[in-house]
């Protein structure tokens, strides 16, 4: 697994480093903090970053959240001070393991994983809902195309509906592109005068 090691202090970012290799991880990117972070971030084509913060400032946490939106890759944080409101600020920016005080060396590896399977977790879950938001974008225009057969045909829901498959199969097109067709064209038709 490579990790991306970004802290504010080069002497943490080889405690840190040595941490991970006595676990067995060597795959191992040290980011500097004066160049440009995600542009770093994503040369080292990370599986997982690594954020260090002894004392950060509410604008360096929102750089790092910024940050953390950008990547789609998971983030595990670790800070020595916080409050509700930069815990809920990094939860919201995605960051995958936000830890309070906690950076140890035998700890770093199990929140690493944590890291990676809440990740793995919340991406599945966005493909889940994109999938039902574009199902349901789908359905919504098929029904406004039948509303538009049965309007100009005299159609029935069944006849219009079967009328739209027929057109799909014989255009080789899905269904939903026959029917956003029929509308597009039903609103041109409708600015004509």
């Amino acid at each position: 697994m490579r990790i991306a090691i970004i802290d504010t202090s080069t002497t943490r970012a080889a405690i840190i480093s040595e941490g991970l290799r006595e676990a067995g991880l060597d795959d191992l990117v040290v980011i500097d903090r004066d160049r440009p972070l995600v542009a770093q971030v994503e040369a080292a084509a990370p599986e997982v970053v690594l954020v260090n913060l002894e004392n950060p400032s509410r604008d360096m946490l929102e750089d790092f959240f910024a940050m953390s939106r950008a990547l789609a890759r998971p983030i595990a944080m670790f800070v020595d001070q916080s409050d509700a409101e930069a815990t809920m600020a990094a939860v919201d920016a995605g960051v995958s393991a936000y830890v309070v005080d906690g950076l140890a060396k035998q700890r770093i590896k199990p929140v690493l994983d944590l890291a990676v399977r809440r990740f793995q977790a919340f991406s599945r879950l966005q493909e889940e809902l994109a999938a039902a938001r574009s199902a349901l974008a789908d359905r919504q225009t098929i029904d406004r195309a039948k509303a538009i057969l049965m309007r100009r045909r005299g159609l029935d829901e069944p006849a219009a509906y079967a009328m739209l498959r027929r057109h799909a199969m014989s255009s080789n097109r899905r269904i939903a592109d026959v029917a956003e067709a029929i509308v597009t064209s039903d609103a041109l038709m409708g600015d004509l005068p």
